[in-house]
C-alpha cells in the first residue's frame, strides 16, 4: 500500500508548504513587502543627514556628538542581530517584524520632542535601532528562503527600496522643513515608518518538504520473518547487528533491543513505527542560534568584511550634504547630489543582481572587484572642489556601494560562505560582528572631522577600512577550499578504519546463507 497526503487549503497565515524552492509564488509579494521595508528603514537612516546642520544648529552639538546618533542606531541595529534570529525562530518571522515596525515609529515621533542630543540617542539610537534589526534581518532571511535560482536577482531589486527611499525622501523632507521645520517633519517621518507592520503581515512563513520524506517504503517484513524462523542461530546473529536490517525497515536507522521480543509482533512493531513517522512527519528540533558557523574560517574571513566594509557603507551619505555645503553649494544643489546617489545605486542594485544571477561565475569574486571599485570611489570625494566633480563621484560612488550594499546578506546562502541551511544563523552572528564598525564609524569620521576641519579625512576613513574589508574577502575562498579539501582528507584516513573486518554486502551474504538452510554460518 502507499501512503497519500492530502493537499489542504491553508488560510492565509498559515505556512506556505513546498515539495521544493518555489523561485517565485508568495516570494514575489514578499519582495513586495521587503522593498518597502528597505525603504523605511536603511533609506531612513541614509537620508538622516539632511537633518545634520539643524541638529548642530538646535542643539549646539559638533560634528562628532550628532554623528552618536546615527553611530548608536547602527550598533544597536547590528548588536541586536542574534536576538531578531532567536525571536524569528522562536516567534515567527511576521511577528517580529511587526514589532519592529512599532518600535521604529516609536523612536522616531518620540524624537520629535527630544531636548538634548542624549534624548536623541535614546529614541532613534536605542529605541528605533532595535526596531531597525528586528524589521530588517527576519525580511531578507524569508526572502532567501522564497528564491534559489532568481535569489540574487530578486533581492537586489527589492533592496533598491532605500535607494528610492534616498531620493524621494531627502528632496522632500528638505522642502517639508522648510515649511513646518524639522521636527514636525521627523514626527511625520515616524509616522511613515508604521507602515512597516503592514509590510511584516505579509510574510507568511515558508516550509519546504521533499515529497520522498511522505511515501512510505514497501514492506519487507515477510522475507526478514521468514528468515527468523527458519534458523536460530542465523536469527541470533541478525539481532546482534540489529542497525544493519534497519535500515532497509525503519527510517529512524536507530539500533533496536538485543533482547529477544516475540517472532509474531516483531514485523507489526515495525511497520507501526513506519507509519507514524510517515503520518505525522515530526519536525526536527531547530536551534534558535546556530554558532558553529564561528568554526567555518571563510565565514570568519566573511564576517571580517563586513566588519571593515561598514565602515564606508553609512558616513558617506551622512557627511555627504556638508561637504558640498562646505564647497559652498546650496542646499537644494546637495539635496540632488544625495539623490543622484541613491539613484546610481539603483542601477548598481540591479546591475549586481542580474551579474550574479548568471550560472557559470563564481560569485564571490564578482563581489571582490566591486568592493575594490567602492574604495576606489571613496578615494576619490576628496578631489572634487565643484558641484559637477563631487556629482560624478556621488554616481560612481552610488552604482558601486549598490552593487555591494545589496548582495553581501545574501551571498552568506552561498556555498563558498555557509550555505542556505544555516543562512538565518549566519546572518545574525554576520550583522552582529558588524555593529563594532557601525558603532565607531561615524564618531571616527566626526572626530577626524573636527580635528582636521575638513571633511575630506572623513571618506579617507571609509576608504581605509574598505581597502581592509577587501583584503578579507579575497581570503573567503581559499579558506573555504582548504577546509573542504582538510574535511575530505580527514574522511578518507578515517573510512579504511570504520569497519575493517565487515564486507559491504554482509548482510546480503547473511540472508542468502539463511535461505540455504543446510549450510551454516561459518563467514560471520
Amino acid at each position: 500500500s502507499k501512503m497519500t497526503v492530502k493537499a489542504v487549503k491553508m488560510p492565509c497565515t498559515a505556512p506556505n508548504v513546498y515539495t521544493k524552492v518555489p523561485d517565485g509564488g508568495w516570494g514575489w509579494t514578499v519582495a513586495f513587502a521587503f522593498f518597502f521595508v528597505e525603504a523605511l528603514t536603511y533609506g531612513i537612516i541614509k537620508s538622516f543627514g539632511v537633518f545634520f546642520n539643524d541638529l548642530m544648529e538646535s542643539f549646539d552639538e559638533t560634528n562628532s556628538r550628532i554623528s552618536w546618533i546615527i553611530s548608536i542606531c547602527v550598533f544597536v541595529q547590528t548588536f541586536t542581530a542574534p536576538l531578531s534570529t532567536v525571536l524569528s525562530n522562536r516567534f515567527g518571522h511576521r511577528f517580529v517584524v511587526m514589532a519592529g515596525g512599532v518600535l521604529i515609529s516609536t523612536g522616531m515621533v518620540t524624537a520629535s520632542f527630544a531636548r538634548t542630543v542624549v534624548d536623541m540617542y535614546v529614541t532613534i539610537g536605542i529605541i528605533s535601532g532595535l526596531g531597525y534589526c528586528l524589521s530588517f534581518l527576519p525580511t531578507v532571511t524569508i526572502l532567501s528562503q522564497y528564491f534559489d535560482k532568481r535569489r540574487s536577482l530578486v533581492t537586489a531589486v527589492a533592496s533598491t527600496g532605500e535607494c528610492f527611499a534616498v531620493f524621494s525622501f531627502a528632496p522632500a523632507i528638505t522642502a517639508l522643513k522648510e515649511q513646518i521645520g524639522w521636527r514636525y517633519s521627523l514626527l511625520s517621518v515616524g509616522v511613515l515608518q508604521l507602515s512597516i507592520v503592514i509590510c511584516g503581515s505579509l510574510l507568511r512563513p515558508i516550509v519546504i518538504k521533499e515529497q520522498e520524506e511522505v511515501k512510505a517504503q514497501p514492506p519487507e517484513e515477510p522475507t526478514e520473518t521468514k528468515y527468523m524462523l527458519e534458523n536460530e542461530q542465523t536469527r541470533t546473529s541478525i539481532e546482534s547487528i540489529d542497525s544493519g536490517v534497519e535500515i532497509t525497515t525503519s527510517p529512524s536507522n536507530v539500533p533496536g533491543k538485543t533482547k529477544a521480543e516475540p517472532k509474531s509482533e516483531e514485523p507489526k512493531e515495525h511497520v507501526q513505527i513506519l507509519v507514524e513517522n510517515n503520518s505525522t512527519l515530526p519536525e526536527p528540533k531547530t536551534k534558535l542560534l546556530d554558532f558553529s558557523v564561528m568554526r567555518d574560517y571563510s565565514f570568519i574571513c566573511y564576517a571580517f568584511f563586513g566588519l571593515f566594509a561598514t565602515l564606508g557603507f553609512f558616513a558617506p551619505s551622512l557627511y555627504i550634504i556638508p561637504l558640498s555645503l562646505s564647497l559652498g553649494i546650496g542646499k537644494d544643489h546637495s539635496a540632488y547630489i544625495l539623490s543622484a546617489m541613491a539613484i546610481a545605486e539603483v542601477f548598481g542594485r540591479i546591475s549586481a543582481g542580474w551579474v550574479l544571477n548568471k550560472k557559470p561565475i563564481r560569485k564571490i569574486y564578482i563581489e571582490l572587484i566591486c568592493v575594490v571599485l567602492l574604495s576606489v570611489a571613496l578615494f576619490a570625494f576628496p578631489f572634487a572642489s565643484e558641484f559637477w566633480g563631487l556629482m560624478t563621484c556621488s554616481i560612481f560612488f552610488g552604482f558601486m556601494l549598490g552593487t555591494v550594499a545589496g548582495t553581501h546578506i545574501p551571498l552568506l546562502a552561498e556555498d563558498d560562505v555557509v550555505g542556505i541551511a544555516k543562512m538565518s544563523s549566519a546572518a545574525g552572528v554576520y550583522v552582529f560582528i558588524q555593529s563594532l564598525a557601525g558603532l565607531a564609524g561615524p564618531p571616527l569620521a566626526g572626530v577626524l572631522v573636527d580635528t582636521t576641519q575638513n571633511y575630506s579625512s572623513a571618506f579617507y576613513s571609509c576608504a581605509a577600512g574598505m581597502v581592509l574589508g577587501a583584503v578579507f574577502l579575497a581570503l573567503v575562498r581559499p579558506c573555504k577550499v582548504g577546509l573542504c579539501q582538510r574535511q575530505q582528507r580527514r574522511a578518507e584516513e578515517s573510512a579504511p578504519e570504520g569497519l575493517p573486518d565487515l564486507p559491504d554486502d554482509f548482510i546480503e551474504m547473511d540472508i542468502g546463507k539463511a535461505e540455504n538452510s543446510g549450510k551454516s554460518c561459518d563467514g560471520v
